[in-house]
């Protein structure tokens, strides 16, 4: 059989008619348009034409679209009817599936789902499979469950904190999401459990808080994002894979804010105003990828000013110094053989590192051990003497009752002041209060002469009744830190008056009231 018959044939329709110069209707005209008479007729009669209708091929009204309805869309609707409801008691049923929604659930699996859902918001994560979490966190995404964003924020946090040890799949997803919902929300919070948790998204959400934190909240860097500003790889060096990881990860961060302030201080400008890195760009991003988010509720992306501050050289030269210098005090401190080399800073910043890290570090190391006892001789002395006369009265008890009487006013006699015969009788450990007081007068001129101006200043705060803030005010006008003035004054205390003066950030009950006179 020839191949020629299973091919496509075409076929051309001619329609013949003697009809010309037809015309067309005008639109919306109800009668149809007759044709025009012809000039000429050929010698034949003229006869009348049958009217000619136009088909009409298509409606030239356009009707109203209907509106577009997306599984999305579908999704925030069904969630918002269910948004209130609970089970009392379920059991679990495991639930696997890529998008969740309500509808690839069965009833049991409802049951639990909703009994599950009012648990987590009372605070308690029972054990459940990741498609019942990710089903809830995609109602707080598109505005279920909460009212205000910030509650939204906290709930998306705990839920990722409560299961990502669990679910490690919730580390590729959740950072990436709560910092979308931070931005479409317009909170200001801080990134840095973000990125230190989604590695991943450490490149315009690490420069966003380094940003932040360099310029606003100092005092909220985290080692995790400052590893972006460092040209050295502290993971590889030995001190941090041994004993130091955690000193390391703990006192970066402040031995940075620190500088930070001390430079402020200093020149009026803080870090990043001395080393400017440049102007913002902006770098579109697109929103809750991967999830069941109704693009409705907030667009499809946002557009976020991003300051490449990490690219700025003299700066990631200055905070890389400061990692090794860092190493190389805590290396000194916790015992460990070796130092980095090449460090090249500012002396003054250099002592004010070196004074920071010994207070801080033996201050916790003393506190793991527990409370060091200090023997102030002199007072020793003084319990001594008290010892001595509370022996001597608990042995005058024992005597028989003539003996006591003839020593009680032998002793009586003995005391008398021939001049005031009405005199107080003045009793031993009036006396030792008495030089006490004359002995910590002396003393207290002593402590006052000794210490600085801004010290002074720092006392004065802390007697007011907001004194831990009014500390911290002045220190950071005076770049330095609150824990640095407390110690240096604690220093001098105990040099002059034997006993620590600050416990905490409060002064010590008994020394308010000779802090007030001096």
């Amino acid at each position: 059989m020839s191949n020629d018959r299973k091919q496509p044939h075409f076929t051309e329709l001619v329609w013949e008619s003697t009809e010309q110069n037809v015309p067309i209707p005008p639109r919306n005209s109800p009668e149809p348009a007759l044709p025009k008479s012809s000039s000429k007729n050929n010698g034949k009669t003229n006869s009348t034409p049958e009217p000619s209708l136009q088909l009409q091929l298509w409606d030239t009204e356009m009707e109203t679209p209907e509106p577009v309805t997306t599984t999305e869309g579908q999704f925030v609707t069904r969630a918002k009817e269910l948004v209130e409801k609970t089970e009392d008691s379920a059991l679990f049923v495991p639930f696997k599936s890529y998008w969740p929604t309500y509808g690839h659930m069965t009833g049991t699996q409802s049951r639990w789902y909703f009994y599950w859902r009012n648990e987590v918001r009372q605070g308690r994560y029972l054990k459940t499979d990741l498609s019942y979490i990710f089903l809830h966190v995609y109602e707080l995404i598109n505005g279920v469950g909460w009212t205000d964003p910030n509650d939204g924020y906290r709930q998306l946090n705990l839920i990722w904190e409560a299961y990502r040890e669990s679910y490690k799949r919730l580390d590729q997803y959740l950072g990436g999401w709560i910092a979308d919902f931070s931005f479409v929300h317009h909170l200001d919070v801080p990134l840095s459990i973000i990125v230190a948790r989604s590695r991943g998204l450490a490149g315009d959400l690490a420069e966003l808080e380094l940003m932040r934190g360099l310029t606003t909240a100092p005092e909220q860097l985290t080692f995790a994002v400052l590893t972006a500003m460092s040209d050295n790889d502290i993971s590889k060096s030995k001190f941090y894979i041994g004993e130091g990881k955690e000193a390391l990860e703990q006192y970066i961060p402040q031995v940075v804010a620190l500088i930070n302030a001390y430079v402020t201080r200093k020149h009026g400008s803080n870090l990043v105003e001395m080393f400017p890195p440049g102007p913002a760009v902006m770098r579109e991003r697109y929103l809750f990828r991967s999830a069941v988010y109704d693009i409705s509720l907030y667009g499809y992306s946002v557009l976020i000013p991003v300051v490449r501050i990490s690219k700025s050289p003299p700066l990631r030269s200055l905070i890389t110094r400061l990692f090794r210098l860092t190493e190389n005090k805590l290396r000194e401190l916790m015992g460990y053989r070796g130092r980095l080399k090449g460090i090249n800073v500012d002396a003054d910043m250099d002592d004010l590192i070196t004074r920071f890290l010994k207070r801080e570090y033996l201050k916790e190391t003393q506190e793991d051990k527990g409370p060091t006892v200090v023997i102030d001789p002199e007072k020793l002395e003084r319990l001594q003497s008290d010892s001595e006369i509370v022996r001597t009265m608990l042995t005058v008890e024992n005597m028989d009752e003539q003996d006591y009487e003839e020593s009680k006013l032998e002793a009586t006699i003995g005391e008398i002041d021939p001049i005031q015969d009405s005199k107080e009788e003045l009793l031993p450990v009036e006396v030792i209060e008495e030089a006490q007081a004359v002995s910590i007068g002396s003393e207290a001129e002593q402590f006052a002469n000794a210490l600085s101006p801004l010290q002074r200043e720092a006392l004065l705060a802390l007697l007011d009744e907001d004194g831990s803030q009014a500390l911290l005010k002045l220190a950071a006008a005076n770049g330095t830190m609150s824990e640095l003035l407390i110690d240096e004054i604690n220093e001098i205390a105990m040099d002059i008056l034997g006993d620590l003066i600050i416990e905490g950030e409060d002064i010590v009950e008994e020394y308010i009231s000779m802090l007030r006179n001096i």
